[in-house]
């Protein structure tokens, strides 16, 4: 199932702003491929209050509503900033994150991606940084907490930036392990091996600027896989981010397309051992159109097994 806001289109951080529009317009391209023509799309909710702050300090949820602007901008750091319609947008990435999981849950469907932006593994528990206003994967698993009782949630980023933002959320919480490679050193300077959270939930897989297939995909093997499957996760939940690609301007890792089709059958066989299929994924992260949209199409056909 595929979760989507036009909404996510209105978001407008500013001229030559490389989290524009037009990613989610290629992500939609993609996904408009005839494999994907029996996949069923659903409008995606508002986040609700509750939600968000099971994720986020009160503080920072009413600062977002309050200075939230009526006309032009307004800049929040170097990298984020918000227009009038910014907060609609990340109320709605957040409420698909929480709406696939309820969709999951209740079965048939097992896996579900949600195409929305801004993206949200940058956000920490008080603080919208990096592009990104609530972090919409933490408020997902917050809300698979609370609404399905789930002791054991893993939250899995192959964006080549590290979610700083999702490891500060859960960074005490033994029921959510987070699982990230990317590259180091890199935005925005966390990420070491040796985080490893105040639960030892965190496991960290560093990537050297011109790191590469073999190096990916080792990391994943050796690391990142090996510590999911010993967690036995009962829903996975992926921040896909898909700036690790060669192509990509912002970052200097040598993926290609290939390698999100295989580190997404790695976690598919994953969700399917420990968490009977249930995998949700939203997008983060991915600034090279063309990139994103091969990706995108890569990621979703093994997903939905298209």
């Amino acid at each position: 199932m595929i979760f989507t806001h036009p909404a996510c289109l209105e978001h407008d951080p500013g001229p030559g702003h490389p989290e524009c529009r037009e990613r989610l317009e290629a992500v939609l391209a993609a996904l408009d491929d005839p494999r994907f023509a029996t996949v069923e799309r659903r409008e995606a909710p508002r986040a609700g209050r509750a939600q968000l702050a099971a994720a986020h300090a009160d503080a920072l949820i009413d600062a977002l509503e309050a200075h939230a602007p009526r006309t032009g901008r307004i800049r929040i750091d170097a990298d984020t900033a918000m227009s009038p319609a910014s907060l609609e947008a990340a109320l709605r990435a957040a409420g698909a994150v929480c709406a696939a999981i309820d969709t999951v849950v209740a079965g048939p469907t097992r896996r579900a991606f949600c195409a929305v932006r801004p993206p949200g593994h940058h956000a920490t528990r008080d603080t919208a940084m990096g592009f990104c206003l609530f972090n919409s994967v933490a408020v997902g698993a917050r809300h698979a907490q609370r609404a399905y009782g789930f002791n054991r949630i893993a939250v899995v980023d192959f964006d080549v930036h590290h979610g700083n933002g999702t490891q500060d959320v859960f960074w005490d919480d033994a029921a959510v392990f987070y699982a990230s490679s990317h590259q180091a050193p890199l935005y925005p300077g966390t990420g070491r091996p040796d985080e490893r959270g105040g639960a030892a939930n965190v496991v960290n897989a560093t990537l050297p600027p011109g790191s590469g297939s073999r190096e990916f995909r080792a990391a994943w093997r050796e690391v990142v896989l090996p510590a999911l499957h010993d967690f036995r996760p009962e829903l996975v939940l992926v921040s896909a981010g898909f700036d690790a690609h060669r192509l990509d301007p912002l970052a200097n890792l040598d993926l290609d397309t290939e390698d999100y089709a295989w580190v997404t059958q790695q976690l598919v066989e994953l969700a399917k051992r420990h968490a009977r299929g249930r995998l949700v994924s939203a997008l983060e992260g991915g600034y090279s159109l063309t990139a994103l949209r091969e990706s995108t199409r890569a990621h979703c056909a093994v997903l939905f097994g298209a």
